[in-house]
């Protein structure tokens, strides 16, 4: 796929996806599908050759989307809206064209920098105190600061990591030193009741 036909088949996209979300809510949120539909509708080895952008489309319409869980409709009652608005997905096709891989500041600064700024201004719009903040109102560096997880799951595991290195902190103080704590490093475990979250 070359340039010139990236834009035709990106404008095709775009008024695809447009299109979806004006019948979302006409479809049934809930696939009728069985377990192991999609195997016989597709090749059992991967293409040797590249197959055309019209049959792609074609496959997404006949085989991908009778397989769909239709999140954005409005009739289903596990609705996640934020993940689903069209700046979202503008947003998601600049992120896509830049293509970077954030390991740290270095590899984006703008893409460190932008998170860091982002998640101020949501620590400020939920309330948090100064120290949260990654940035000062002098400008000079905070203590605090935080990232963006991609997905619930990702957060839940960052809290529990969190929770796990504060009651190593608190052994500490107590008083014991870093092989003591290894010792009972994995009596260190967390309670959830059965109907916690799945993530």
């Amino acid at each position: 796929m070359d340039v010139n036909e990236f834009k035709k088949r990106g404008k095709e996209m775009i008024d695809f996806i447009a299109e979806y979300y004006e019948n979302v809510d006409n479809m049934p949120p809930m696939s009728s599908v069985k377990p192991g539909y999609l195997y016989s509708l597709i090749p059992h080895e991967a293409p040797e050759e590249p197959e055309s952008f019209e049959n792609i489309q074609q496959d997404i319409e006949t085989k991908i989307m009778p397989g769909m869980m239709h999140w954005q409709s409005s009739n289903f009652f596990g609705w996640y809206p934020s993940s689903g608005s069209f700046p979202a997905m503008l947003g998601d096709m600049v992120s896509s064209m830049f293509s970077i891989i954030g390991f740290n500041w270095i590899c984006s600064p703008a893409a460190t920098e932008l998170e860091t700024v982002v998640m101020d201004w949501l620590g400020k719009l939920i309330g948090l105190d100064s120290r949260f903040m990654a940035i000062k109102e002098d400008g000079t560096e905070g203590d605090g600061g935080g990232v963006i997880q991609g997905t619930a799951s990702e957060a839940h595991i960052v809290v529990m990591i969190a929770a796990r290195e504060m009651a190593v902190d608190r052994l500490k103080s107590y008083g014991m030193n870093s092989s003591d704590i290894d010792m009972v490093r994995h009596t260190l475990v967390a309670y959830f009741s059965d109907q916690t979250h799945s993530a």
